[in-house]
């Protein structure tokens, strides 16, 4: 980990520097435990009041705030994305040492600069481009392409011939490439297995998180596009297209053929059925089940809020009742237009 002084982060990321200017910063940490030797910052403003009382070096706040005297600030215009920025100075990623571990298997040509971890495989007619880490026990199947300075960490599967873009990032545990779920009936109810020919292309900086799986389409690809975030345990299915820049948290499911546009945020175990279209910049709220297509950019939410749980089945026989109800409602109203008022 590195140490920069305050001035020092400020001429390389800009913002307006108050306080300082020879502040040493060796961490990062929220204010409420950060260290004279740590920076932290403020997005939202329900925290404001923990500026008096932080014992970090410095804080990263946003125009228009007065902070208390006698600190260092960085005053920017988005404290939380000036924070990551920081976070990317004080902790540089470090480059692997090329080579190939004695016990590593490699049946193609790769480059000098790629670094191949012990038990790992790369099979025939893989192209990798230079900077390459493949983590132990990693597996590349056949006629993989990998861009330039791509990581793939340890144990991830790759089938064969997907294609992953540059300086993307791919987690332990994660399968790219297994075959969609395809199958066909028939009549005595046996299924039939449907071939997935077609492959998965991923684009250039995108990260995968552990045991995330991703299947191979079954005639066209499964599209992963370019800056796209996926967190830990998602499920991809076949042919689905994922566009530009869109984010999506952990344990989503997303049906085959479903294709999300660009700049999307997706939450916590959101489902999504098949076939659907979802067009750029939508924000699909944890744990929603999305069942018809979104045409219009917006924030989505079909969940219930928690409350205690004498309440949720009060309220749930109330729906159970809804149509009893209906049916009385509209009686009560044709005996109204009769003008019949008796009870």
């Amino acid at each position: 980990m590195a140490s920069m002084r305050i001035d020092e982060i400020v001429g390389r990321l800009g913002g307006e520097l108050l306080g300082a200017p020879d502040t040493l910063i060796r961490a990062l940490a929220p204010l409420e435990s950060a260290g004279p030797e740590d920076i932290s910052f403020l997005a939202n403003p329900k925290y404001r009041k923990q500026l008096d009382t932080t014992a970090a070096a410095a804080v990263i706040v946003s125009g228009g705030l007065t902070p208390p005297p006698g600190k260092t600030y960085i005053v920017c215009d988005s404290p939380y994305l000036y924070f990551a920025r920081v976070a990317q100075l004080l902790h540089p990623e470090s480059l692997p040492a090329p080579g190939v571990a004695a016990s590593a298997c490699v049946q193609s040509v790769i480059p000098a600069s790629t670094c191949v971890e012990a038990g790992a495989h790369i099979a025939e007619s893989v192209v990798l481009g230079e900077h390459v880490f493949v983590g132990a026990g990693t597996v590349v199947g056949r006629g993989v392409q990998i861009g330039r300075g791509t990581r793939l960490h340890a144990n991830v599967t790759i089938y064969a011939d997907c294609e992953i873009g540059s300086d993307c990032r791919i987690h332990s545990g994660a399968v790219i490439g297994a075959d969609g779920f395809g199958y066909a009936r028939e009549k005595d109810g046996r299924w039939v297995k449907i071939p997935q020919s077609g492959r998965v292309v991923i684009g250039n900086e995108v990260e995968i998180g552990a045991n995330t799986t991703i299947d191979r389409g079954a005639m066209d690809d499964t599209v992963i596009a370019d800056g796209v975030k996926l967190d830990n345990q998602i499920q991809i299915a076949h042919n689905v297209k994922i566009g530009a820049m869109t984010a999506i948290a952990g344990c989503v499911g997303i049906a085959g053929s479903t294709r999300i546009g660009a700049r999307c945020m997706i939450g916590g175990q959101a489902g999504i059925i098949g076939h659907l279209d979802i067009t750029d910049d939508v924000v699909v709220s944890a744990g929603t089940l999305v069942t018809k297509s979104i045409r219009k950019p917006g924030v989505y939410t079909a969940n219930l809020p928690l409350q205690p749980h004498g309440d949720w089945v009060r309220e749930f026989s109330h729906l159970r009742h809804l149509d009893a109800m209906a049916a009385r409602i509209r009686e009560l109203e044709k005996r109204l237009d009769k003008g019949d008022t008796s009870s």
